[in-house]
């Protein structure tokens, strides 16, 4: 038996040390200095990042790309409220993530640190929860860590400066293994589904974040049924290797994606919302197409459109039940939309790669497609690509391949731009044995330059390619005409500041400018670690991008 005093901040880092948390950011103050340290002695990697709100969004992302639970650490007051828009993401997006936070003491009702922490996290989606003495401290971290993991929720954790202090020994490890529930569909819902699939000639499969432990089950089953696969944005990648794999459904898909889409019978949702996003406000649903959506959540069935049904259960259990119904004749030469002539499209014209470019270079100023296709060649495909939001945010998400659905990080629930740095280096830590890559714009990038020294400090190979037009290049093109003196800025030469940081800065107004990146990469290849890669990308207007007025229409 271990003895954990001599306080309750002592046991609060010791026992998520326990329940096997995976890693800590933050930023350190007085308020959460013994948790921290209580964590880190528990054998808990700790990333020390420059602002809350990178801490935030990094730990978000560790969870997304590890499966396991990240933790963040935070000074009561203000250290919460500069992380509050990572977290809002996290909460949005469910992430299974726990926010360590100190607060005021009960009784300080002048404190300058004062505010109802309570209040503010519930009003964001989050979910409150609080140690409340000594007594209580193991079992109070047991249930906010119980309720990340189960219930699928970001847990703001607090705890008051005077509890924290207070004198607390307590047996351990403590273990208490718990995982998220796996809800089985009943039979009835099994059976219309498949009888949906037997009506269809041309179904069509999407999966959402709540598909992404599915993918071979959910594969499986469309193979035997002659479905097309397709994934939301934040699974990109699930269904890599299928030759009747689409990419992503919605405003990131090429042409020949959303045609296939649209003029399916019947789409079947695992784990996706099927929102505005996904199914292009509708345009994507043909007007006699049966839509059905799979989900463990029944609050979740029919938010976002109408369906014909819902069938409430594991996305993997539901393929596999679905799939033990069918019968061998409703699976035998079962072609459907997998026909050879559909094969063959997709393969020629899926893909953005394979969409003829017109190159909009100029002699200052380089096309972002254009770009974006030759750094898909150059980088090393073994990578996890992480986007920040704005106008140029479908380069790299259309025209940058990954490998697989821990190679993609998109942390897009909130719209907030600037989270795209913090995305890519808690990917980073959660897939060291990848190169992160981040796309980001110019605005999104200042926004979270500090981190650029938390990456410099990690010793953590990055790529970050900014797309640099000198504006909100999303404000520019929505109000058009208008007087956009407020969105737009003077030239930046951010590889200079790059390099100020210790990065290797890249400026780059051609594609013959990228020898440098090729340099780095060989660099990388030989040695396996490089300072992080600041490519500064000036690139043309591209007039607004289509995905762009995907995202105002709903607005």
């Amino acid at each position: 038996m271990t003895d954990y005093g001599p306080s309750v901040a002592d046991v609060v880092g010791r026992v998520l040390a326990d329940l096997g948390v995976g890693h800590v950011f933050g930023v350190v103050g007085s308020g959460n200095f013994v948790m921290t340290n209580a964590l880190r002695a528990g054998g808990v990697g700790f990333t020390a990042a420059r602002h809350e709100g990178g801490a935030a969004t990094m730990a978000d992302a560790y969870g997304r790309m590890s499966s396991r639970v990240g933790v963040v650490s935070l000074h009561q007051g203000c250290g919460l409220t500069n992380a509050m828009t990572g977290i809002t993401e996290a909460a949005k997006s469910r992430t299974p993530m726990i926010v360590l936070t100190a607060d005021s003491p009960a009784a300080a009702l002048r404190s300058n640190f004062r505010i109802d922490q309570d209040a503010m996290v519930t009003a964001v989606g989050a979910v409150s929860e609080r140690v409340y003495s000594a007594d209580t401290v193991v079992a109070d971290v047991m249930r906010a860590h119980r309720i990340a993991v189960t219930r699928r929720r970001t847990v703001v954790l607090n705890v008051a400066i005077d509890v924290a202090a207070s004198p607390a020994t307590v047996a351990g490890p403590i273990t208490a293994t718990v995982e998220a529930p796996r809800v089985r569909p009943n039979n009835d819902s099994v059976t219309r589904l498949a009888d949906a699939i037997r009506a269809s000639s041309r179904p069509v499969f999407v999966a959402g974040r709540g598909g992404r432990g599915a993918g071979p089950e959910i594969a499986e089953l469309a193979a035997a049924t002659g479905a097309l696969l397709a994934t939301s944005a934040v699974a990109n990648g699930l269904f890599t290797e299928d030759e009747f794999a689409l990419g992503i459904s919605g405003g990131f898909s090429s042409p020949t994606t959303a045609e296939l889409i649209s003029d399916a019978d019947l789409v079947v949702g695992f784990g996706c919302a099927l929102n505005m996003w996904t199914m292009r406000h509708g345009r994507l649903i043909g007007p006699d197409t049966v839509v059905v959506q799979v989900d463990d959540d029944v609050d979740a069935i029919g938010a976002h459109r109408d369906v014909a049904f819902g069938v409430v259960g594991d996305c993997a259990l539901v393929a596999q039940d679905v799939l033990g119904v069918l019968t061998a004749a409703d699976i035998a030469g079962s072609v459907r939309y997998r026909t050879d002539e559909v094969a063959e499209t997709i393969a020629r014209s899926s893909r953005w790669q394979d969409v003829p470019v017109d190159d909009s270079s100029t002699t200052e100023r380089v096309d972002p497609r254009a770009l974006t296709i030759a750094l898909d060649e150059i980088l090393p495909a073994d990578r996890v690509v992480s986007i920040d939001s704005g106008n140029f945010m479908g380069y790299p998400a259309t025209h940058l391949t990954v490998p697989d659905e821990f190679g993609f990080c998109f942390t897009q629930a909130f719209q907030s731009i600037g989270l795209g740095l913090h995305t890519g280096i808690g990917a980073a830590v959660a897939r060291p044995d990848r190169l992160a890559v981040v796309g980001v714009g110019d605005g999104g990038f200042l926004m979270a330059v500090s981190e650029l020294e938390t990456a410099v400090r990690g010793r953590m190979p990055l790529v970050v390619i900014v797309y640099n037009d000198a504006a909100y290049g999303a404000e520019v093109h929505h109000f058009g005409d208008s007087d956009v003196a407020t969105v737009t800025f003077p030239d930046t030469d951010i590889a200079a500041i790059a390099r100020g940081f210790g990065c290797m800065g890249v400026t780059v107004r051609a594609r013959d400018d990228l020898d440098a990146v090729r340099a780095w990469v060989d660099g990388y290849a030989a040695t396996g670690t490089m300072p992080p890669l600041v490519i500064d990308a000036k690139i043309a207007n591209d007039g607004g991008s289509w995905w762009l007025a995907e995202a105002f229409a709903g607005h």
